[in-house]
């Protein structure tokens, strides 16, 4: 039998290799894309670039700022209105610094400061799969409303020298791997900072991490506060557990709180979809938050006794008759309703909080309707602006707000004319 050449059975190996080798390769691919997938879940990007009835990721969902409306790009692979032309290259620079393809700054809404602590792979992934899995769609990105002349995209240059920090998330040597995937989760791709911490006079946050106090904080935003998630005992998370938080970002909602305003959006759209694991690290690390200030303000103790007497004569004060026939069905004369399926009032973060502009939001316009594995939650809060008046907010959120031994600040009558101006067009 005459022998085969060396070269002939490298060929041949070769040959009967490449099926098992494309199949490998292939399968790496796809458990990118995957990956890129979870990501996106992870950042939220449903929430800003998906509009209600809209084709996902075509941009046009409207957000205001104090000089007018901006409105989010299309992000599918279309060629000529989406991000299709981009390299990852392109990509990455958009994501991490602001900067589109053709040079212009973005505007800081969109939190490419918390992006730019991301991990190469994962911009990897996520550019996998825009560019593989979305479909996409030609659709034109809308203008914004803002006046030519503040429009100038220069100056956001010298906004990204002064404010941008460039550099992928590091962990902690210090701290443990479960801490440190959720500080990579919370300051990066799940962006919380760009709502729950207070922002300067330059739009900038005041801070990026744990580094300062001022991180998570609690900030007004867009007729909404959201809330303190530092270690602060009423307002921020210091009763909660990790148990109790890990509950309230898969389901939105625990025996503290309900969801509402955007973070419906955030639990809807990211977080009931993440790991366990995940989750369970992104409350290890907000848990390990200290409180934003020094208080000396005692914890709450819950005490009913004096708002359920008023409550079982509702004539007796203005804001006990409004309760009494608007509230009280939902949230029971003990303000402790039906948790999770019904917000608690009593010892509620949200109503210990300095600023009543969530309590004044929900109250007139509701909330959006929270779903968690397709089902929808059965009693969502409605909109009460058609029959309640200004003063009629004001009056039965200052009892409320004062009721169960909260003895939180009154809610005064412009405050909630306010909130109304700014929400009639339902944005």
């Amino acid at each position: 039998m005459p022998a085969i050449p060396t070269r002939a059975l490298l060929l041949a190996g070769l040959v009967l290799g490449l099926p098992s080798f494309c199949a490998a390769q292939a399968a790496s691919d796809d458990q990118i894309v995957a990956r890129g997938a979870y990501l996106a879940r992870v950042g939220d990007c449903t929430s800003c670039h998906t509009v209600a009835g809209g084709k996902p990721f075509a941009g046009g969902f409207g957000m205001n700022t104090p000089v007018g409306k901006i409105f989010s790009t299309n992000i599918t692979p279309d060629p000529n209105t989406g991000i299709g032309r981009y390299s990852e290259a392109d990509f990455a620079r958009a994501l991490r610094e602001g900067v589109a393809k053709d040079g212009h700054n973005l505007y800081p809404a969109m939190p490419y400061p918390s992006f730019a602590k991301l991990l190469d792979e994962d911009v990897q992934a996520l550019y996998a799969y825009f560019m593989k899995q979305v479909s996409p769609v030609n659709q034109a990105n809308l203008p914004s409303t803002i006046p030519p002349v503040l429009n100038w995209r220069w100056p956001l240059k010298i906004w990204n020298v002064v404010f941008l920090k460039s550099g992928a998330y590091q962990n902690k040597p210090n701290q443990s791997a479960a801490w440190n995937r959720g500080a990579y989760l919370v300051q990066g791709l799940g962006h919380c900072g760009a709502c729950h911490t207070p922002r300067s006079i330059a739009y900038n946050e005041k801070s990026l991490d744990e580094s300062s106090r001022s991180y998570l904080a609690g900030a007004y935003l867009d007729g909404w506060y959201a809330s303190d998630l530092s270690g602060e005992t009423n307002p921020g998370l210091g009763r909660w557990s990790e148990v109790e938080l890990s509950l309230f970002l898969k389901r939105g909602a625990n025996g503290h709180a309900s969801a509402f305003g955007s973070m419906t959006d955030v639990i809807n759209n990211s977080t009931q979809y993440l790991s366990d694991a995940d989750i369970a690290s992104m409350s290890t690390y907000l848990k390990s938050l200290p409180p934003h200030e020094e208080s000396t303000a005692p914890a709450y103790a819950y005490d009913g006794r004096a708002t359920i007497a008023a409550l079982t004569h509702p004539g007796s004060s203005q804001g006990a008759g409004i309760y009494y026939t608007y509230c009280m069905g939902c949230h029971g004369d003990d303000g402790r309703a039906y948790a999770p399926y019904l917000a608690p009032l009593a010892g509620n973060p949200n109503l210990l909080e300095l600023n009543p502009s969530s309590a004044i939001n929900v109250t007139l316009n509701g909330s959006r309707d929270l779903a968690v594995s397709g089902i929808p939650a059965a009693y969502p809060m409605p909109s009460f602006k058609a029959v309640l008046t200004d003063t009629d907010v004001a009056t039965v959120l200052s009892f409320i707000r004062s009721g169960w031994n909260m003895q939180s600040a009154s809610v005064e009558t412009q405050a909630v004319a306010k909130i109304r101006r700014q929400t009639q067009d339902g944005s």
